[in-house]
């Protein structure tokens, strides 16, 4: 799984823009400012591709506003790269690929331009992305959501069918039916049934817990009305689930060595659509949704959105705007479908790209899986929080070294102080 991390670490943590940028607190940065812009991209080679069709498309009709675009610098995360500009005043006019969870500090530190405050700048993000108030801080837009990658499960339909389970209904819905499955595939020689990261990044309970913990719940998130919801029975449900994973050794507590999909040293992992092309010519993949105590139909998942974030430091903002625009109109998220595979966050996903769902059937489980999904909450310290969280959950969960009642009572303390600051 390390490749597969890797991207999703892109994916949580993307970049966008250097550009015209001056002190941090904006300097001459206006909402009427018009001129060329920088961008920067994430990584992400797909990514990387789509990007420069949309700037050299802008570019070749607007001569005076170019856009310049480049990925973000080598040898940091996103998050820290982009703290580190605002900061120093230096910060992009655009990121493309914002992790939700870092909008608020980033808020809180001055950073962000507030986009209902441009013309047009509420109604044009509600009306391409529907019900997207979760977005929203204190009423205000300061991101723009972008584009989802609805966490599923990923499985080798080979090594499923060695283990005798069907890989076209594995029948895997329910908490009971998924252990008594995964016990087979280990039985059958696999090294692992299925293999989260079990190291400690604050994002790490995206791809275990959280997904598990949003379909128990119908879509409940970590922190509701100012309190964390964990400390419940759904929360417990899930990570004694979890648990009797490392317990039983059908999770392995330490990480993969290299690509754990690719090498057949796992059955399964919990991947959004970004993992597909990673395994096109290695693994015959299928997927199916994540499982509930109740083997519930349709359940809620993590979205694993990204979003399109402006910077305060942008003298050009009226230009940033049109741009966003640009580059997130029907045709723009089109053409990011077809090069990524991930799903732009707009209404009718499958009726507005038919063609395309229908030329690529292995999406079409992600594009249903898009309409059931809930994301990280919009609070204030919101990656201390997590980290909180995924420290306490490893030492639980993961490592065995407290009781599960004790890791939700101390994570949900630990967040609702980090929330009330």
């Amino acid at each position: 799984m390390k490749k597969i991390r890797a991207i999703a670490l892109v994916g949580a943590v993307a970049l966008v823009a250097t550009g015209c940028s001056s002190g941090g607190g904006g300097g001459d940065a206006s909402g009427d400012g018009t001129g060329p812009i920088d961008v920067w991209l994430s990584n992400n080679e797909q990514e990387v591709e789509w990007g420069k069709a949309v700037v050299e498309a802008w570019n070749a009709e607007h001569p005076d506003e170019k856009v310049t675009a480049q990925e973000i610098p080598a040898g940091s995360s996103s998050e820290e790269a982009i703290t580190a500009a605002i900061t120093a005043g230096t910060a992009p006019c655009l990121v493309y690929n914002v992790a939700p969870a870092a909008v608020s500090g980033w808020v809180k530190q001055g950073g962000l331009v507030d986009l209902s405050t441009m013309e047009g700048g509420s109604d044009y993000i509600t009306e391409r992305g529907g019900d997207v108030d979760a977005y929203a801080s204190d009423g205000s837009f300061y991101q723009l959501p972008w584009k989802s990658n609805p966490v599923m499960v990923m499985y080798n339909k080979a090594l499923f069918q060695a283990a005798g389970i069907d890989p076209e209904d594995p029948q895997m819905n329910t908490h009971e039916a998924f252990l008594e499955k995964s016990r087979a595939i280990v039985d059958s020689g696999v090294q692992s049934a299925i293999w989260p990261a079990p190291t400690s990044e604050f994002y790490q309970p995206w791809f275990d817990f959280y997904p598990l913990y949003l379909a128990e719940t119908d879509g409940t998130m970590l922190v509701e009305d100012g309190k964390a919801t964990i400390d419940s029975d759904a929360g417990r449900t899930v990570a004694e689930f979890w648990s009797t994973f490392y317990t039983e050794k059908l999770s392995p507590n330490e990480a993969s060595t290299d690509d754990a999909m690719s090498a057949g040293t796992t059955a399964m992992q919990l991947a959004g659509p970004w993992a597909i092309p990673s395994y096109a010519e290695t693994v015959d993949v299928g997927f199916m949704p994540v499982p509930t105590s109740d083997g519930r139909e349709n359940p809620t998942t993590f979205a694993d959105s990204k979003s399109v974030s402006m910077f305060t430091a942008c003298e050009n903002q009226a230009t940033a705007w049109e741009f966003l625009q640009f580059s997130t109109s029907v045709e723009s998220d089109g053409q990011l479908l077809e090069l990524t595979g991930q799903m732009p966050m707009r209404t009718d996903l499958t009726g507005t790209y038919s063609d395309y769902f229908e030329a690529n059937p292995n999406y079409v489980a992600f594009a249903e899986q898009a309409e059931a999904t809930a994301d990280v909450p919009s609070i204030p310290n919101s990656v201390e929080a997590w980290q909180a969280f995924r420290d306490e959950y490893s030492a639980a969960v993961i490592f065995g070294k407290e009781s599960i009642d004790d890791f939700l009572k101390n994570a949900a303390s630990k967040i609702d102080e980090l929330v009330a600051e």
